[in-house]
């Protein structure tokens, strides 16, 4: 298949674009700077220039796939609306671009804040609708389209998703802690967050894109709960701070913005998705990437 990727520099995205070029697919990836230009070139995959605001590239890319998958947002955690809106955007010209022709949009969503108490699966249905969601409620928006006749899958990734190289939650966590000189969790720590190694999240996609049937919810999770106390031992041990419980009052001025995040408890599970395109995680876990050291490197 021919297969235009938003995102296809990121952090998962890469790995996607990886998986799909060696498993015989042709890729178009959206790239938004000279240096992810070049990334993606050096790999063999068809460049077009532009980012999340170049609706019309975006629409022109899509129409001219055989399917879509959209990684892309722009994780404006200071300006929710504003990643919101762009995203709901994208989504929908990818939509109407793809109306009527059965061909696959894959799309990027989360599992967090789809059950609160309780591990997610799969037969949880998103709450989250409308512009001023989370995301801009853009998985329900793409769901929509399966009745204009596109093949929609939603890819749903634990908030952690690790491997060496990574910049995202749990590299904030540890610059966070070499800041405060502590390693903090909220609470008592047993609120748990469900992971996933970057391998096995780029896997979970790919199969996705050949396997899935139209309205399917994928869950890319290989680990449904790892608590939070135990990321922020490990993280302690790496730099060597102290590891400290912050009192749920005073998470938001500790942790700043990754706070409310960090203080979720968010399990999920993955076993229908497992199930369905017969998958396994194969990558490392959570735990052991952090002991690895790939996130305390000065």
């Amino acid at each position: 298949m021919h297969v235009f990727v938003t995102g296809a520099s990121g952090w998962i995205g890469s790995a996607v674009v990886d998986e799909l070029l060696a498993a015989g697919h042709e890729v178009e990836g959206l790239a938004r700077s000279d240096a992810s230009a070049a990334a993606l070139g050096a790999k063999g995959v068809r460049v077009r220039r532009g980012d999340l605001d170049d609706l019309d590239g975006i629409r022109e890319g899509a129409a001219a796939s055989d399917a879509v998958i959209h990684l892309a947002n722009k994780h404006d955690f200071a300006h929710p609306d504003v990643s919101a809106r762009a995203e709901r955007d994208a989504v929908r010209t990818i939509g109407d671009a793809l109306t009527g022709s059965g061909r696959p949009f894959l799309l990027a969503s989360g599992v967090a804040g789809l059950a609160n108490g309780r591990t997610a699966t799969e037969k949880d249905p998103s709450t989250f609708h409308g512009p001023d969601s989370p995301r801009g409620g853009s998985e329900n928006l793409a769901l929509e389209y399966v009745d204009r006749g596109v093949h929609t899958v939603s890819v749903r990734y634990a908030p952690t998703v690790h491997g060496d190289g990574d910049h995202g939650f749990l590299a904030v966590l540890t610059a966070l802690a070499r800041e405060k000189g502590v390693a903090g969790y909220p609470g008592n720590g047993t609120n748990r967050w469900s992971a996933v190694h970057r391998s096995d999240a780029a896997r979970i996609t790919r199969l996705g894109l050949e396997k899935a049937p139209a309205g399917t919810l994928l869950h890319a999770v290989g680990e449904e709960g790892v608590p939070t106390r135990d990321i922020a031992e490990a993280v302690g041990r790496g730099i060597g701070v102290p590891v400290a419980s912050i009192a749920p009052e005073d998470a938001q001025e500790h942790f700043g913005w990754i706070g409310r995040y960090f203080a979720a408890d968010i399990p999920a599970s993955s076993t229908l998705t497992r199930e369905l395109l017969g998958w396994a995680p194969s990558g490392p876990g959570v735990m052991e990437d952090l002991e690895a050291g790939h996130y305390f490197r000065a």
